[in-house]
């Protein structure tokens, strides 16, 4: 696809940009927010990116090519969080740019480890979130000098991931940090993620977000069957993989009320991703310490 007219004498600009940043700090919302589309799940749960992600927002001449990664996990040392460690760094190693996220006026030893794996000599950005929810602007002065005696940050953006007009400006100054190269992507390109993946992560969403902080950690989903019907329903069969017998019947509730209502939230979500009628069918399965086993981690899609 070739850029309108009015851009052909303005160079392409291309870059990757990591989005990093302790666990439930705001990522998956700033990427969602940033692409202009929900490509990444969000809950109030730390952890609930598991996967690089990477989202595509085409804007004039630059493209955006943004990496949402997992929260940088030191509290236990699973195989699953080792993975997902080990996809953090990996993904700082690639890019161009680097977006830190942390909440405005806040900064504690979760931050400081993130900050740490920052490599040297990328630009790096301090995107303080949730800077609307301060009671004055001018509070974030103080924190923000300190700051800036802890490492010497390329900008300082204060925004709400939330905001449009916050989310425009940061995309117009992160512009200018990006390499001068043709696009890697077409222009309406939004994430190159499949659906298949997209799918499994709204019922992991909903799994979450239905059963608050009584789920532990190690519960994932798979999909095992996926078939277009005649007349374009989509025949959807997943799996939620969890690691005790106590924890199937949390996610079935009494009478099987709480899978229905995970099936019924992901499939209107589904629906809406797929622009597509969709019959989704959710079987909960017990696989006693996969978020521990390397084997198991690399069957169910973790880098």
């Amino acid at each position: 696809m070739n850029p309108p007219a009015e851009q052909e004498d303005t160079p392409q600009r291309c870059g990757l940009v990591a989005i990093v940043g302790r666990p439930n700090v705001g990522k998956s919302t700033l990427l969602n927010a940033l692409v202009g589309q929900k490509i990444s799940i969000t809950s109030e749960r730390a952890q609930t990116t598991r996967h690089r992600i990477t989202g595509v927002r085409t804007e004039g001449a630059a493209q955006f090519i943004f990496v949402d990664t997992p929260g940088f996990q030191d509290k236990h040392a699973s195989a699953l969080n080792r993975t997902l460690n080990r996809t953090v760094q990996a993904a700082l190693a690639d890019v161009d740019v680097v977006l830190f996220l942390v909440e405005a006026g806040r900064f504690g030893p979760a931050d400081a480890k993130v900050l740490a794996l920052v490599p040297p000599g990328k630009p790096l950005l301090l995107i303080a979130n949730k800077a609307d929810l301060m009671p004055r602007r001018d509070a974030l002065l103080p924190w923000l000098k300190t700051m800036q005696e802890r490492h010497p940050f390329t900008e300082f953006v204060p925004l709400s991931a939330r905001r449009p007009a916050d989310v425009k400006r940061l995309l117009t100054l992160l512009a200018r940090y990006l390499p001068e190269q043709p696009w890697y992507y077409e222009a309406d390109m939004l994430t190159d993620r499949s659906e298949r993946f997209l799918v499994a992560e709204i019922v992991r969403e909903k799994l979450f977000r239905l059963t608050g902080d009584e789920l532990p950690y190690g519960a994932t989903v798979l999909i095992d069957q996926w078939q277009q019907e005649e007349g374009g329903r989509v025949r959807i069969a997943a799996s939620i993989v969890v690691e005790r017998d106590a924890h199937k019947g949390m996610v079935i509730g009494g009478g099987g009320e709480r899978l229905k209502r995970i099936g019924s939230e992901a499939r209107q979500d589904i629906q809406r991703l797929l622009d597509a009628p969709v019959h989704l069918e959710l079987w909960v399965k017990v696989r006693s310490g996969w978020a521990d086993d390397e084997a198991h981690l690399r069957t169910y899609g973790y880098e």
